[in-house]
């Protein structure tokens, strides 16, 4: 089979503009490939500082679900569903990728204070979350999650894109390609391979074989 290059793309969400700040990225089973990498389909909802924690959303600290908002609340709490595993500020399209296995991705907007001077209570910037139980779309294979990993599958949506899908075929479509490598270069794929695709990060070549 011929080999195609599929570029990929290092995180996507849905965005929308909300007044109180912080839209969310919540991965569900399904890849949105768009240009051939993986983009979680999304659902947006506003994210409150709940007066929890020095930092709003840190490292570690856990939000909750709702289908409108996401707070800050304690791991312990019974409303906990997912935990930080890094936080970054800035925009995600120009900010270091999320961990491998990141479930999905929470943007938080700038958020000033009501006191004198307007200083900024929570600046503009990202946190990469993990759910507390599984299962996790952001595993090797999941289906989800915010960026596409050695072990995750893929299938063709046309004009030489690819979008993922759960390797076990409980996704929507049945998996085509496997990621089976990462490499520096596409020379270094093994000869099975049959797609590349652009994974970013020091190996930023995926080698892809059917399944």
């Amino acid at each position: 089979m011929r080999a195609r290059w599929c570029v990929g793309v290092v995180c996507a969400a849905l965005l929308a503009a909300l007044t109180t700040g912080c839209q969310a990225a919540k991965g569900s089973g399904e890849g949105d490939g768009r240009l051939g990498g993986k983009a979680a389909a999304s659902s947006a909802a506003t994210t409150q500082p709940s007066g929890y924690g020095a930092v709003f959303l840190a490292v570690d600290e856990c939000s909750s679900f709702g289908t409108t908002s996401f707070t800050e609340v304690p791991c312990t709490s019974e409303r906990a569903a997912a935990r930080v595993i890094a936080r970054y500020d800035g925009d995600v399209s120009g900010g270091p990728a999320c961990p491998a296995t990141t479930d999905f991705v929470l943007h938080i907007g700038a958020q000033e204070s009501s006191g004198p001077g307007g200083d900024v209570a929570v600046a503009k910037g990202y946190a990469c979350m993990r759910d507390l139980e599984p299962p996790h779309p952001g595993d090797p294979g999941g289906g989800g999650g915010p960026r596409t990993i050695v072990g995750d599958c893929v299938y063709g949506s046309g004009s030489g894109q690819v979008r993922e899908t759960a390797c076990d075929g409980s996704g929507q479509r049945k998996p085509q390609y496997k990621v089976v490598k990462a490499v520096l270069r596409r020379a270094s794929c093994p000869a099975s391979t049959a797609l590349y695709v652009q994974l970013g990060g020091t190996r930023p070549v995926g080698c892809a074989r059917p399944v």
